[in-house]
């Protein structure tokens, strides 16, 4: 092999190598910092609309941070959503997740990359060791009547499946929709683990006259 040969394949290699690099970072920081995304969903309108785009954070994940009331989280749905194949048990009124990837390839494939992974954007209503009650369209935490100013005037929070008067597991969250007659949400699957949610919403930067933290 001649000396320019050697060149034009080092040169490739090179090449090869940068764009191996670039997109390893690239996916470790959308797994693990940061990542856009778009709403597809309206099950929390107003707050946010179909078609907005956000920044989700999650580097407050991969840190373990607190998971607080009110805030707004995207967590992998649960592999059962049909109220009909639920069991509701006091003792465990948890989501089912029984379709866990086998190995590393499948995990890639699901958790970073994000092939056939269906998510949801919901807020946290109440956290471990909270109680919480349905009860005439409004909600209960604590025994307290709370007073969720990011609905609209007229929404109602209805028993739309069986988890509606339970304590809320250690480790877990309970989340619903603000759109609460069009959320498919905690209310009909249970609460979510910890280790299931992916982020926090953080920024809207699309529509930019809506540019800013979401609340």
């Amino acid at each position: 092999m001649d000396i320019e040969k050697k060149e034009n394949l080092r040169e490739v290699i090179e090449w090869i190598a940068c764009i191996i690099i670039a997109v390893t970072l690239a996916l470790l920081v959308r797994h693990y910092v940061f990542t856009p995304t778009v709403v597809n969903q309206e099950s929390m309108y107003p707050t946010l609309i179909d078609k907005e785009r956000l920044i989700l954070n999650r580097w407050c994940i991969t840190r373990k941070e607190e998971i607080k009331r009110g805030e707004i989280i995207t967590f992998e749905a649960p592999s059962v959503i049909d109220e009909d194949e639920i069991e509701f048990d006091s003792n465990k009124p948890v989501a089912i997740y029984d379709n866990e990837p086998k190995n590393i390839f499948t995990k890639f494939i699901r958790y970073v990359l994000e092939i056939n992974k269906t998510s949801y954007i919901k807020r946290v209503v109440a956290v471990g060791g909270d109680h919480i009650l349905i009860e005439d369209g409004k909600v209960y935490v604590n025994g307290e009547l709370q007073q969720e100013d990011y609905l609209q005037p007229d929404v109602t929070t209805e028993r739309t499946g069986k988890f509606y008067d339970l304590t809320v597991p250690e480790g877990y969250v309970f989340a619903m929709g603000d759109n609460r007659g069009k959320s498919r949400d905690c209310r009909g699957f249970g609460c979510i683990p910890l280790e299931k949610i992916e982020s926090k919403v953080a920024i809207r930067f699309w529509p930019f006259n809506k540019f800013g933290k979401v609340k």
